[in-house]
């Protein structure tokens, strides 16, 4: 187990004497005051935070590759512009995540609380569509539906002892779980968006275009029960079912054809404005705001030999502006009464804005067969591995590099099988606990992906 640095360990016993809530019955811990904190729980991917890591059948064999190549329906999630040069066509395609999550604590001032866990979640189903039309010559249109979460956690491991949750006013003597609440610990967070691109070909191979997003999101939260006390609203911080919340924003595009051997693109998404969590304003920072970040994006396509074409895209995702990210774990903890859970100035996951790399291969084998292959490499979102953020991120589990391989097989005329496999690679990510339970936590997440999709092109 990696030892505290004598800071850290300071730091942790400041957290666990500060004035956030009195667990009056915990059995072995007494009166003891306890310091636990909580923010929103969202699942995390390499390359992309929460973000899937690509969208339409193309991206999907191409670890996400997509703001220069890929010329299937989806260019509303990923470059509008790229529209003048797909034709008509329609996609329809099924996402499957497969994740293995486990947590644990090791090292913790109560032994009955070196605890692991593994999601109980393990099979999530993303369908999406994409279609393109052309209006004239110059102006295309398309509708892209697509989607984001669906690795929802469900952490069901409880210490032991009876009476051990810190919130005996809502669990009675019911045995506390990972995070000192009661019952399964974990959430649900999916947001489904739809874009309805225009292109516009202004010279030959040179296009831009724009695309309004409309957004659905919902959110459920629960086994927090600890952390009300922590809020400016504890009655909207846990167990409150799902809530919905719609919101819109706009992505724009460049798409240019500069020379035979040589694409280029670029994209810009603003932020997509959402309505609150009501339900969960006492724990997402901002009174239940919970904004999609803009995020911009540089591609290229390079064909150097007949049948091969490499891509590469540069991706920033601006996750630090989102208060319910960006914010600090300790802001709540160390001081509740200025900084309460839930507030403009209430803890999150101490995320940073993000940087991601993608590479891609396409290779057309034969006539109706094309293999692709793709890698990404994505910074963790979060700062670092401190006791300012390892906590509240054993709920973001997010490996850094994924793998991908797959095919489009055209296997009648006009009609393409679409078929990738992604893995995302194991890693484990950790750090000191911002409670009063100390101990070194850490989350070791790995995902198998599989999309299945069929392409009609007119």
């Amino acid at each position: 187990m990696p030892a505290f640095t004598g800071s850290e360990h300071g730091a942790a016993i400041r957290i666990a004497k500060g004035e956030i809530m009195r667990a009056s019955s915990l059995g072995i811990w007494g009166r003891r005051r306890l310091a636990i904190g909580a923010a929103a729980v969202l699942p995390a991917q390499a390359g992309g935070g929460y973000f899937v890591l690509g969208y339409g059948p193309e991206a999907a064999q191409s670890a996400g590759t997509s703001t220069a190549i890929g010329l299937d329906a989806f260019a509303g999630a990923s470059n509008p512009a790229k529209l003048s040069a797909v034709g008509l066509r329609r996609d329809l395609g099924l996402l499957a995540f497969s994740p293995n999550r486990r947590i644990e604590r090791e090292g913790s001032a109560d032994p009955n609380f070196d605890l692991t866990s593994t999601s109980k979640n393990k099979l999530f189903l993303l369908p999406e569509f994409g279609y393109v039309a052309r209006i004239n010559e110059a102006l295309s249109w398309g509708i892209s539906l697509y989607g984001n979460g669906g690795l929802n956690t469900d952490y069901r491991a409880e210490s032991p002892v009876p009476g051990s949750n810190a919130a005996p006013a809502r669990c009675g003597n019911q045995p506390g779980n990972f995070f000192l609440g009661c019952g399964q610990l974990g959430f649900d967070l999916s947001q489904l968006i739809m874009a309805t691109p225009l292109s516009w070909r202004y010279a030959p191979g040179q296009s831009i275009g724009i695309a309004p997003l409309l957004a659905y999101q919902r959110f459920k939260a629960y086994g927090l029960q600890a952390f009300e006390g922590l809020s400016a609203h504890p009655d909207a911080v846990t167990n409150n079912g799902y809530e919905g919340a719609f919101g819109a924003g706009v992505r724009i595009g460049w798409y240019g054809q500069l020379l035979p051997w040589l694409h280029l693109g670029a994209a810009y998404s603003t932020r997509v404005y959402m309505q609150n969590f009501e339900s969960y304003r006492g724990l997402l920072a901002g009174n239940g705001s919970f904004d999609i970040p803009e995020n911009l994006s540089l591609g290229l396509a390079v064909m150097p030999i007949p049948k091969l074409t490499m891509g590469f895209d540069w991706q920033r995702i601006h996750f630090g502006q989102i208060k319910a990210l960006g914010n600090g774990v300790l802001n709540s903890l160390t001081d509740p009464a200025a900084n309460p859970l839930g507030s403009s100035t209430g803890s999150g996951f101490n995320w940073r804005n993000q940087t991601n790399y993608r590479l891609a291969l396409a290779y057309a084998a034969l006539p109706t067969l094309t293999l692709r292959a793709g890698f990404a490499y994505g910074e963790r979102p979060q700062r670092d591995a401190s006791v300012n953020s390892a906590s509240f991120n054993l709920m973001t589990p997010n490996p850094v590099r994924n793998v991908t391989g797959g095919f489009t097989w055209t296997f009648a005329t006009g009609h393409d099988l679409q078929f990738a496999y992604g893995r995302y690679l194991k890693g484990t990510y950790g750090g000191p606990s911002a409670t009063a339970l100390g101990g070194y936590e850490s989350v070791t997440p790995y995902v198998n992906t599989f999309y299945l999709g069929w392409s009609r092109r007119y």
